[in-house]
């Protein structure tokens, strides 16, 4: 990018993305519609590396893969390269590696659990925080635990999946959500939410940003309210992004 062009573009949010590609495009969509604009040059300017070649977080952490590391630290030299001037990653499970990841990089990441916490913080607009909220989330991501950490904190009761629907409904769910398959996704997904609402999930957290696209294609009056954590993260950025200096030329 040139110097000028950096001036006149100002500060943007770099996206580590392609984990995978179509949630990194919900992330995108999600940030345009939390923009207040009126104008094309009011929305928030955003850099996707969207390069789905970095390896299955998942498999990796099942002890069934290379390591996505290396994939991603690349991902964020180049975006640092470029002059992000924060990121974020439309991955919950590429979290495991947020302190590493965020150590080498000059731009500040976006944690996707601190984004939902802050919106749990703000109240949600309908109705109070819930006692206990259902985490679809991968396993890599629930023995994590950062979710646990920052909702234990408000006293909210953490449900999720047992081993056995994390085999027949959420794994390969989010898969096919993967593969492009949206309605076969949506129907094993729906039927891991519909166990934790069985549970007393008085509000889901979608932590998993396959899960998004694919409950949105569910009536959802069959499943409790939800907290996206995609959108949360989209929130996250428009904040970040209307908090910095405007230039004037």
């Amino acid at each position: 990018m040139h110097a000028d062009a950096s001036a006149v573009l100002g500060p943007f949010v770099g996206v580590l993305g392609g984990m995978g590609p179509l949630a990194t495009v919900d992330l995108l969509a999600k940030i345009i519609e939390e923009t207040p604009a009126g104008i094309d040059q009011d929305h928030v300017p955003v850099v996707a590396h969207n390069v789905a070649q970095i390896p299955d977080r998942q498999r990796f952490v099942a002890g069934d893969g290379p390591s996505p590391l290396p994939a991603m630290h690349a991902g964020i030299a180049r975006l640092n390269a470029i002059g992000a001037g924060c990121i974020a990653m439309p991955c919950n499970t590429a979290h495991i590696w947020f302190d590493t990841l965020a150590a080498h990089s000059r731009a500040p990441l976006i944690h996707i659990a601190d984004a939902v916490a802050e919106v749990l913080s703000d109240g949600l607009a309908d109705g109070p925080a819930p006692a206990r909220v259902g985490l679809l989330a991968t396993q890599g991501t629930l023995r994590a635990g950062f979710y646990q950490q920052r909702l234990g904190a408000r006293g909210i009761e953490v449900l999720h999946n047992r081993d056995d629907e994390f085999d027949a409904w959420f794994t390969p769910g989010c898969y096919a959500v993967k593969a492009g398959d949206l309605e076969r996704g949506a129907r094993l997904l729906g039927e891991a939410a519909a166990r934790l609402a069985e549970r007393g999930a008085e509000r889901l957290l979608l932590a998993c940003t396959e899960v998004p696209p694919a409950l949105a294609r569910l009536d959802p009056a069959g499943l409790p309210a939800q907290i996206d954590a995609t959108r949360a993260l989209a929130r996250a950025c428009v904040r970040w992004w209307q908090q910095q200096p405007r230039t004037t030329t």
